[in-house]
C-alpha cells in the first residue's frame, strides 16, 4: 500500500494536485482513498462533482454521537475514489489539529483499511503549521511518504522548508520521509530558480512542474478533475506521468 501526505501552504493548490492525482492513481486502475485533513472540508469536492462531503468532525457535532460504519462519514466518487473529510472544530471553538487525531483514531477502530485494501491512500493536509494533528500523518506512520507543494512565492517556500524540518526531526523514529517536491507554478519572476535553490538546499528533488492551466480552472468549474474531463490532455499526462513515478515505489 502506498501511503502519501501531500503538505503545502494554505492556498497552494494542495486540494487540486491532491484529486487530480487520486483522480490519475484511480485512471491508472488503482484502489485508492484521499482523506482530506483541514478544516475547510474541501479536499474531495472535484472527485464528487463539486458535491461537498459532510466532514467526519461535523457528523460527531450533528449527530452527537460517533458513526457506526465507514458508509455514514465516506463517498465513493471517481472511479470509486473512497473520498473521507476529516472537518473541524466549530469555528473559534476547539483545536483542528485535535479533530485530525480523533478522525483518524475512528477510521481504525472502523477498519478502514481492512476493509477497503486500498492500494493508494492520499492525505490532503494544511501545511501552514505542521504541529499536533497536522502532523499526524508523518508521526503517527499513516504516510510513509511526504510530497510538498509550492510556488516561488516566499511564503509558500518558508512554509515549505518548515514542513521538510518537521518531517526531519522524525527521521530518527523511522516515520514518514520527504519523497520530492511538486513546483505549483504561480508565474513569479525567477520562480523555477528559486524553486531549485530550495530543493538543492534540503536535499530532495522536483518530482513534478505543473504549469498554470486554464484546464483545471475548467475542470474544477465543472467540479471535476482534469483526469475526469480529458485523460489525454497534456495537463492530465503530467499528472499520470506522476502517478506512474510514485507507483514505481509502491
Amino acid at each position: 500500500m502506498l501511503k502519501i501526505a501531500v503538505y503545502g501552504k494554505g492556498g497552494i493548490g494542495k486540494s487540486t494536485l491532491t484529486s487530480n492525482l487520486s483522480a490519475a492513481f484511480a485512471y491508472s486502475g488503482k484502489k485508492v482513498i484521499q482523506i482530506g485533513c483541514d478544516p475547510k472540508a474541501d479536499s474531495t469536492l472535484n472527485l464528487l462533482g463539486g458535491v461537498p462531503l459532510e466532514s467526519v468532525m461535523s457528523y460527531m457535532r450533528v449527530h452527537d454521537e460517533d458513526p457506526q460504519s465507514l458508509a455514514e462519514i465516506s463517498r465513493r466518487g471517481y472511479k470509486n475514489i473512497l473520498c473521507i473529510e476529516t472537518g473541524g472544530p466549530t469555528p473559534g471553538l476547539g483545536c483542528a489539529g485535535r479533530g485530525i487525531i480523533a478522525t483518524f483514531a475512528l477510521l481504525e477502530d472502523l477498519g478502514l483499511f481492512e476493509t477497503y485494501c486500498p492500494d493508494v491512500v492520499l492525505y490532503d493536509v494544511l501545511g501552514d503549521v505542521v504541529c499536533g494533528g497536522f502532523a499526524a500523518p508523518i508521526r503517527e506512520g499513516y504516510a510513509e511518504q511526504v510530497l510538498i507543494v509550492t510556488s516561488g512565492e516566499k511564503m509558500a517556500l518558508y512554509a515549505a522548508n518548515n514542513i521538510a524540518v518537521a518531517v526531519q526531526n522524525f527521521a530518527d523514529r523511522s516515520y514518514a520521509s520527504v519523497r520530492g517536491i511538486i513546483l505549483n507554478r504561480r508565474n513569479v519572476p525567477d520562480e523555477e530558480k528559486k524553486v531549485k535553490a530550495f530543493s538543492a538546499q534540503i536535499g530532495v528533488p522536483v518530482i513534478a512542474d505543473i504549469p498554470r492551466c486554464d484546464d483545471i480552472n475548467h475542470s474544477e468549474e465543472q467540479g471535476k478533475t482534469v483526469i475526469e474531463t480529458n485523460p489525454f490532455s497534456s495537463i492530465s499526462q503530467t499528472f499520470l506521468q506522476l502517478a506512474t513515478l510514485l507507483g514505481k515505489e509502491a
